[in-house]
């Protein structure tokens, strides 16, 4: 018997009525309904000091960016959630993959990295739903030895593409989104066997 594949769902927000991360745990539904463990984190909960290697010299890694490092270590999968900030990632997000990235003594670099996959996906107010940061989430994530699935999903007009409960308005975007976390968990289930 295989151990059950582990996936690490985020949002690069930190807004509390995130529409990222409302879309995220979407995903992340799909990913358990298709027999993968799902551990959702808020970036939130976690605030960093922005990277800076003098800090990092002087005090090591912050506790919040070495809680984090651990939870991607310990998962296999990853859904992320990317806002679209002109046209790039938020800088929440990429500071924590900065932080995450850094190695310690002793450990092998990118080790939160190295063989992980990933399904990335957005949501944005504007017409283009966040295709063009996932453009470069991608490119950063694929440049740090992450697999990333060719799917992605971007919501456009996010302001109305959401219920109160969190589920989206249009029911072939939700199976959609829900399919995406599916597709990561099956990649992975199959990896594991």
């Amino acid at each position: 018997m295989t151990n059950t594949p582990k996936i690490l769902a985020f949002a690069g927000s930190t807004r509390q009525a995130s529409y990222n991360k409302m879309l995220v745990k979407i995903a992340a539904t799909g990913a358990r309904l298709a027999g993968t463990e799902v551990t959702y984190v808020d970036l939130r909960d976690l605030p960093m000091p922005l990277f800076d290697e003098d800090l990092e010299a002087n005090e090591g890694l912050p506790e919040n960016a070495r809680k984090f490092k651990e939870l991607m270590i310990a998962h296999q999968g990853l859904l992320i959630a990317s806002p679209e900030y002109n046209s790039s990632i938020t800088a929440v997000l990429k500071n924590a993959i900065d932080w995450a990235s850094r190695p310690q003594p002793g450990e092998p670099g990118l080790v939160a990295f190295n063989g992980k996959v990933a399904a990335i996906m957005s949501a944005s107010p504007g017409g283009l739903g966040g295709l063009r940061g996932l453009a470069n989430l991608r490119s950063l994530l694929e440049n740090i030895n992450v697999m990333v699935i060719p799917d992605q999903k971007a919501i456009s007009k996010a302001f109305e593409a959401f219920n109160p409960d969190g589920t989206l308005k249009d029911s072939k975007q939700q199976e959609a989104v829900e399919h995406l976390g599916a597709k990561l968990a099956g990649i992975l289930v199959k990896l594991s066997a």
